[in-house]
């Protein structure tokens, strides 16, 4: 991971910047190369992006990491110190396609732009360059590009700082800010909980003091998280200092009126606000004034659960096939945001989740208004997105129109919730949001601006026509001077014999006559020579001006200037009326965003059949009728049903305490894993607010989830499969509490079968006796199974299967007991196997069996408790060491010098031995 340097720091790596010319050099310096070397050595942690026109140019070592990240081609532009200069550049209006792509590199980019009319800068000399400076940093943080941002996910920038505590220990404050939306929240948390907090927000960057990120306890943590990290200098970063900070930026005398923040969490705050104040050169962010987050509150979800239960992402980092694809209905940008943020923090407040399921089930109940609901958001654009960047001063005529049609549709949708007789909490309290906009301010974005509009104020033709009678005027005038260029080709034409002649526009030579290279000679001869003016001379063609062609030139100019100014003024004030109701329109984007996942999800329940499951704080978990939704949704896909299970985890009775241990054997491919996996998503998606696939769910509330499915290696880590897999059941083992959810999927299959099933046994017992807490465990250890009548809560179950004609067929269903045995072989044939290797497993198994019935295992360990379940599945590794110490006996043997009383003594050791 490439961690950035930081722009507040005075002690940053100059990295790629150009060396200074020494004095005798000095004079070999270009102006512009001059400034160049300025500008790059202020900003030497970010590739500077310099504006030469319509290009964005790179110089020197910016220009070879570009290229190559970029994939375009490295050229080079004069020389430097006796160097060559190494250049590449990127198109102006294609701009944004290339931040995107460096900015996904890890890479931060210094946007350098011209600050003045070249036509100034000539006056100063002819050497003179135009300024440029620069007016913003991009970062992975800080970007506010619609093209640069994906619709449905936070761009959220984190900030970290520390409080120390008496005994050693620390407590961590963050500070989440999404500059794309204006979201601004803190909390405060212990570091056992870091990775956890992280793992929920997703951050796209991180930015902390310099004296955490270089903390040596923390550099395991930084490569951990994956993410950009900028340390920053911890001159103003104090808490003191953030206070400050955050009381100027929101003009207030004391943040009491915010709530009562910790020392940790308004200094992350101050340093977050730093970071974006610096990186945006004073352009002002419609941020919201920080609140507490609601991670205290959340089920705790660590990084390697999340990754198993494919909550957001698949395993190989899609988000199709996840549980968030598969549940998403919303219509809007900000609905899916929120969709995702409720499903990585579901809630442990049984009040606030029971006030969600009110509002669905309203919906759910009301076809009719969800219907309606849904065809106003699906015309409602991304609201909180387009005010940031007319916030910044980089939103466009389009993120007016955005507004206009977002507000339109919020007063939609307030009159429909209006008509309710009642409605749930927090459907109403989204409505009275709605309600509060100004109804004044769509009207008058609609009706000032143009049905199509361009991407850039710049381009301008965005002003409605008959709005303002001084622009139709001047667009007027464009347009009758481009009729009067049309008729003066055609005279010059006639005039001149020549059919092909063309008056054409570019942005070097304004307007010019183009002719072939045959006709051009005879233009530069007389007669007309006093009419046209040589300017250019091409491969084919030659181009001349005219002193007529140069004055309806003029003329067209100032109309389209004049009329380019009108148009930014009436853009101007669009934006001071919008930005003067940001707060309101914030609200109002928020609770779009709110009512679209209530009805999203009430639609998801209506249109698969999911129920409303019963949350409170006991200690239950029952499901009747369980699904899994990303199987059962794949499966209808393909027209096949999907198996529903029970699952029965609450306890057993008052005085046990604790849940259930369900212990699950069966063959593999019969569908344990995804038994496992569906339950835990059922407890997700109930707290984040969900209706359920089941038939019916009571559920206690889950504090922590976790999940240890699957196998994978960690080889950059030094770790192997099975050294993986036993990090991840410690960190269960030793966090997991009564109220934990844990799901276990063939713990100790990664060394020795000894090894692995005194592991297993082990931690199932730690499990009942110490975690206490509700828990799924599937296993082939079959010996296991004799812990359902040792331990109290431990219960066994079993996926079904049948065998027809040598055939196994899997049911999916799970019911109480036991498996018998794996069936292997048969999902080995299944998977291809050569035929040849199935039958030869088959007779070894079959040997292997015979062995075990012949002379039972059991004897050998009945002074051990641990194995005195069955262990028939024990007797391959036995009958192994059995023909080890067979083959240690007979390399003793001398036959040359033994007699042949000897020899008959030694076959009834071999005999025994066997």
């Amino acid at each position: 991971m490439r961690h950035a340097t930081d722009p507040l720091s005075e002690r940053n790596d100059p990295g790629p910047v150009p060396p200074t010319a020494p004095k005798d050099e000095a004079a070999r310096v270009t102006p512009m190369m001059a400034q160049y070397v300025e500008i790059k050595a202020a900003n030497p942690d970010c590739l500077l992006f310099y504006r030469m026109g319509d290009f964005y140019e790179l110089f020197f070592s910016d220009a070879e990491i570009a290229s190559r990240t970029l994939g375009i081609v490295l050229t080079k532009r004069g020389k430097h110190q006796g160097h060559d200069i190494a250049m590449c550049g990127v198109p102006v209006e294609r701009a944004d396609d290339y931040l995107q792509r460096l900015i996904a590199a890890g890479h931060r980019v210094a946007v350098c732009e011209q600050v003045e009319d070249p036509a100034e800068a000539k006056k100063r000399g002819p050497k003179s360059v135009v300024r440029r400076d620069v007016v913003r940093l991009v970062t992975p943080g800080t970007i506010t590009e619609e093209r640069l941002l994906e619709p449905g996910r936070a761009s959220l920038l984190v900030a970290v700082a520390r409080r120390k505590l008496s005994d050693d220990g620390a407590l961590y404050g963050l500070a989440a800010i999404d500059i794309s939306t204006g979201r601004f929240s803190v909390m405060e948390t212990p570091q056992e909980r870091l990775a956890i907090e992280f793992a929920r927000l997703e951050p796209r960057e991180i930015v902390c003091p310099d004296a955490i990120y270089d903390d040596p306890a923390m550099k395991a943590f930084w490569r951990e998280v994956n993410v950009p990290v900028t340390p920053l200098a911890r001159e103003g970063l104090d808490a003191a200092s953030a206070e400050r900070r955050l009381k100027e930026f929101f003009g207030v005398a004391t943040l009491d009126a915010f709530g009562a923040f910790t020392r940790a969490e308004i200094a992350a705050a101050g340093a977050a606000l730093a970071y974006v104040e610096r990186t945006q050169f004073g352009a002002r962010p419609p941020l919201s004034p920080p609140v507490r987050d609601a991670g205290a509150g959340t089920m705790l979800i660590d990084a390697a659960t999340r990754t198993n239960l494919e909550l957001t992402r698949t395993l190989s980092g899609e988000r199709t096939g996840s549980l968030l694809a598969t549940i998403d209905r919303t219509a809007t940008p900000g609905g899916a945001r929120l969709l995702a943020e409720r499903l990585a923090g579901p809630l442990t407040d049984t009040a606030a989740i029971a006030n969600r399921h009110d509002a669905i089930a309203a919906l759910v109940a009301d076809s009719a208004l969800r219907e309606d609901l849904q065809r106003a958001l699906a015309r409602v654009p991304d609201v909180a997105r387009a005010l940031a960047r007319l916030s910044l001063d980089r939103g466009g005529p389009r993120d007016l129109a955005a507004l206009g049609a977002g507000l339109t549709a919020a007063r939609e949708i307030a009159a429909l919730l209006a008509r309710q007789a009642t409605l749930p909490q927090d459907l109403a309290n989204a409505a009275s949001a709605l309600a509060a906009t100004d109804p004044a301010l769509p009207t008058r974005l609609t009706d000032t601006l143009a049905e199509e509009l361009p991407l850039n104020r710049r381009d301008g033709r965005f002003v409605r026509e008959g709005f303002d009678a001084a622009l139709d005027e001047l667009r007027l005038l464009q347009v009758d001077s481009r009729k009067v260029i049309a008729q003066l080709q055609a005279r010059y034409s006639a005039e001149t014999g020549c059919r092909t002649l063309r008056i054409k526009h570019n942005s070097m030579l304004g307007y010019f006559v183009e002719v072939p290279q045959a006709v051009g000679e005879d233009f530069l001869k007389e007669p007309w020579r006093a009419t046209f003016v040589h300017r250019q001379t091409m491969s084919d063609a030659m181009r001349f001006s005219s002193v007529e062609l140069g004055e309806l030139e003029a003329k067209i100019a100032s109309a389209a200037d004049r009329a380019l100014k009108l148009e930014l003024g009436v853009f101007a004030a669009l934006c001071e009326a919008v930005l003067a109701q940001a707060e309101p329109i914030k609200a109002a984007a928020a609770a779009l965003a709110e009512i679209d996942v209530f009805a999203g999800l009430a639609e998801l329940a209506s249109r698969e059949g999911w129920s409303r499951p019963v949350i409170d704080d006991s200690a239950a978990f029952t499901i009747t009728g369980g699904r899994h939704p990303v199987v059962e949704a794949a499966l209808k896909r393909d027209g096949k049903p999907f198996v529903a299970n029970d699952s029965e985890l609450s306890p057993p009775g008052e005085s046990s305490g604790g849940g259930r241990i369900c212990l699950i054997t069966g063959p593999n491919m019969a569908g344990k894993s995804t038994f496992l996996r569906q339950n835990a998503l059922i407890a997700v998606l109930a707290q984040m607010g969900s209706f359920v696939p089941a038939a019916s769910a009571h559920l206690g509330i889950v504090d922590r989830l976790f999940s240890r499915v699957g196998a994978a290696d960690d080889l950059a880590r030094g770790r192997s499969t099975f050294m993986v897999e036993m990090v991840e059941t410690a960190a269960i083992l030793n966090q997991a509490g009564p109220r934990a959810l844990v799901i276990l999927d063939e713990i100790g299959r990664g060394t020795a079968t000894f090894d692995g099933l005194s592991i297993a046994w082990a931690a199932i017992e730690h499990l009942h006796e110490v975690n206490r807490c509700r828990s799924l465990f599937a296993t082939h250890y079959h010996e296991l199974t004799a812990l359902g009548d040792r331990l109290e809560r431990v219960s066994n179950a079993t996926v079904r299967v049948t065998e027809w004609n040598g055939e196994v067929i899997f049911l999916h269903e799970v019911v109480a007991g036991a498996a018998d045995r794996s069936y292997g072989i048969q999902v080995a044939k299944l998977a291809g196997l050569p035929l040849a290797v199935v039958e030869r497993a088959r007779a070894i198994l079959s040997e292997l069996e015979k062995t075990e019935r012949e002379k039972p295992v059991a004897s050998l360990v009945d002074d051990l408790p641990l194995f005195a379940a069955p262990v028939r599945r024990t007797a391959p590794v036995l009958a192994i060491a059995a023909v080890d110490a067979l083959r240690e006996a007979l390399d003793e043997l001398d036959l040359d010098e033994m007699t042949p009383r000897q020899a008959m003594e030694a076959l009834y050791r071999l005999k025994g031995l066997g």
